[in-house]
């Protein structure tokens, strides 16, 4: 295959990490020295900045602030949870697409984000093909809900576990401080996959974790919730309980919208979740005469840069850099994936897996990773897990507090 010159585009889109900057990072540092690559391009949230002929020429900005990327939190360019018209039924948004990419010679674009961003992806080059339009795309995986199909773990994953088993560690001796009795419910992003959840085991193995983990893929009875926990309590006098947000019964009912709130769907018709402890903590009000205490993670665990994984950040940057370099090599319409390499030390190598196969899919937790009660992880979970919070990443201080990367953000010109 020959070379292809032209322009290339990146997007970040879907949910915030510690690391996505990493990535972009990644992206930014190798796009600007490839030859072969004319003008490097930043879309301003997303796939609309792109419908919108909204982005930013990144070899305006200054090379230092490209490299703190890799230690600022959250999408440096805006994101966006936009669904994109499927050309077979509406070819609007993919002929906007086709025609700024023509007007703009973009011949390479990237896309970083999780399973929705993927089909996002695979609309586009299958789109573009039709139309007879090379480009070379490939999706960059991002994601702390780790739920991405055909990876073995996916950039924000590490640092999102880091910062929860830490905080599980640091809960676990406050909720012990007084000589009474609690017990405490602790909720954790996860919709239909438990990963985050599940990382607080890291902190049980360490000795300062909940007692009680509840994972969505493990059906939820309330009854048997209230009995757990009321064993432990009799037990210890003190409880702490993990939950995913998205732990719903056997009927696919999820506990958080046992509640008067609705927090409506998102453009991909998710439901949005959140609340799920308290209403738990309400139930166990109702059958326990014990002091309770409910606490939601919420979006604390998504940028906790200041407790980022080494690893992670390294991966994520990792991912973005091969991704440039697999798109020049001639790759296209894949994803970039970690693949876990064998023996005692771990390693981690990219490979490619197709957008087909991962777009819309998700990857839970193993049946065999989880204990027979349904309610903790075994080693294996462990075992696969512990890699992923390695090291340690920090972003450069003034004053006291972060210093974080302050692009220009100079907006390219509309031709």
């Amino acid at each position: 295959m020959g070379n292809l010159k032209g322009a290339c585009m990146f997007g970040q889109s879907g949910g915030p990490t510690s690391v996505i900057n990493a990535s972009a990072a990644g992206v930014f540092t190798e796009a600007l020295a490839q030859a072969d690559i004319t003008g490097v391009y930043g879309a301003a949230h997303g796939i609309k900045g792109i419908l919108n002929e909204d982005f930013y020429d990144i070899s305006q900005e200054d090379k230092g602030e490209i490299a703190r990327l890799k230690t600022t939190p959250s999408s440096a360019l805006g994101s966006v949870r936009y669904k994109l018209k499927d050309f077979e039924e509406d070819e609007t948004d993919c002929k906007r697409l086709l025609e700024v990419f023509q007007k703009y010679d973009i011949r390479y674009f990237f896309y970083n984000g999780g399973n929705d961003s993927m089909d996002t992806c695979s609309k586009i080059s299958r789109y573009l093909k039709k139309s007879g339009y090379e480009c070379r795309i490939l999706g960059v995986p991002k994601t702390i809900d780790n739920d991405l199909y055909g990876t073995d773990h996916c950039p924000g994953y590490g640092s999102a576990a880091k910062y929860i088993a830490t905080s599980m560690m640091e809960v676990y001796l406050d909720a012990r401080v007084y000589d009474t009795g609690m017990a405490t419910v602790l909720e954790i992003m996860g919709r239909n996959a438990g990963w985050l959840t599940a990382a607080s085991a890291l902190a049980t193995y360490e000795g300062y974790g909940p007692d009680l983990i509840y994972l969505p893929e493990i059906p939820f009875e309330i009854d048997k919730f209230v009995s757990d926990v009321d064993a432990v309590y009799r037990k210890s006098g003190k409880v702490i309980v993990a939950i995913s947000e998205g732990i719903h019964d056997k009927e696919g009912n999820y506990v958080a919208e046992m509640t008067v709130h609705q927090h409506g769907k998102d453009a991909f018709g998710h439901v949005q979740l959140g609340g799920a402890a308290a209403v738990l903590t309400r139930i166990l009000g109702q059958k326990l005469n014990i002091k309770l205490r409910s606490i939601e993670f919420s979006l604390l665990q998504r940028c906790a840069a200041h407790c980022a994984s080494l690893t992670d950040v390294n991966e994520a940057f990792m991912a973005g850099q091969s991704a440039v370099r697999l798109a020049i090599e001639g790759k296209s319409d894949c994803m970039v994936a970690f693949e876990r390499g064998r023996g005692p030390e771990y390693r981690c190598e990219t490979t490619l897996v197709d957008l087909g196969e991962v777009a819309n899919k998700e990857k839970t937790i193993p049946r065999e990773w989880i204990n027979k009660e349904g309610h903790g992880l075994n080693e294996e979970f462990i075992q696969y897990a512990r890699p992923l919070i390695q090291g340690e990443s920090y972003p450069q201080n003034v004053n006291g507090l972060p210093r974080f990367a302050q692009l220009k953000k100079a907006p390219v010109k509309k031709g």
